[in-house]
């Protein structure tokens, strides 16, 4: 009888800490000896279906997204741009810019996909490294988010467009 109890108990507990297990759901920060990641290599998978994945075709091969043309800061005009609304896999992606002096002072990301809590949460954390990053490289060419591809993709081409309207 002892041996049933301990056995029940035994399974329970594996179950409870089985279901309560939280796997690490945070980006882990680059190191100073990995090498930058850039849009066509970045890959990813959720169970839940999140904004994640690269071009992987069956053949082995990665297709890359065409590269947005430069916009050099200093030819642009000084005002805010809405970019065009960029649709993705898991929803639209659509910036807005504010120049300052020809430079990008400022980015906004007045719609992003959030229909769900995977998509919020992903979201959460690539838009502030887009932004930042915008404001760094001063034009679109910066790397995608890790975890992001679709959200990446959809922000450098709304970017790309709100800056074509800036150029002057």
């Amino acid at each position: 009888m002892k041996k049933i109890i301990y056995a029940l108990l035994t399974t329970l507990t594996g179950l409870v800490l089985l279901f309560s297990y939280r796997t690490s759901l945070d980006a882990i920060p680059p190191t100073a000896t990995e090498p930058a990641v850039s849009g066509s290599t970045t890959t990813g998978t959720t169970a839940s279906g999140g904004t994640t994945g690269g071009d992987a075709n069956l053949n082995g091969s990665a297709s890359s997204p065409p590269s947005p043309s430069p916009t050099a800061a200093s030819s642009l005009a000084d005002g805010t741009y809405t970019g065009d609304s960029t649709g993705t896999r898991y929803g639209p992606v659509q910036v807005q810019v504010t120049v300052a002096g020809g430079q990008i002072s400022d980015v906004q990301v007045v719609d992003y996909p959030d229909g769900n809590g995977r998509d919020r949460q992903i979201n959460q954390n690539a838009i502030p490294q887009l932004v930042s990053e915008t404001v760094r490289a001063q034009s679109a060419q910066i790397d995608m988010v890790s975890g992001a591809t679709y959200t990446s993709r959809g922000y450098v081409t709304s970017l790309q467009s709100a800056l074509d309207q800036a150029q002057s």
